[in-house]
């Protein structure tokens, strides 16, 4: 699992352009107008998605059209699950023995 995925999603101006570009395509333009801060400042978070396998890119003409890769959410969804499975596991066990230390008493 990489942690430039949870790096990305840490922010949460990029959870916001992540959920822009999960309803469709926008341009880099598109994306930019959606906040209070500067083109610059919305590329460089663009790159960290992009960077983080969360986005992907495609030049048209003089602008760059972005769209979410699913792949990269995937990855993190499946670490989660498998986090979440571990940890349900483990209380279940500490519930059986807690269950079990107050039948005995």
């Amino acid at each position: 699992m990489s942690e430039k995925v949870f790096e990305a999603l840490a922010d949460p101006t990029r959870r916001r352009l992540l959920e822009l570009v999960a309803a469709g395509e926008r341009t880099a333009g598109e994306l930019a107008a959606e906040f209070d801060v500067s083109r610059p400042a919305v590329s460089r978070h663009l790159r960290v998605l992009s960077d983080a396998g969360l986005v992907t890119w495609r030049g048209e003409a003089q602008r760059r059209v972005y769209r979410l890769r699913p792949a990269g959410l995937d990855e993190a969804g499946d670490w989660i699950a498998r986090t979440r499975d571990n940890w349900a596991s483990r209380l279940d066990s500490l519930v059986r023995h807690l269950d079990e230390q107050r039948k005995g008493t």
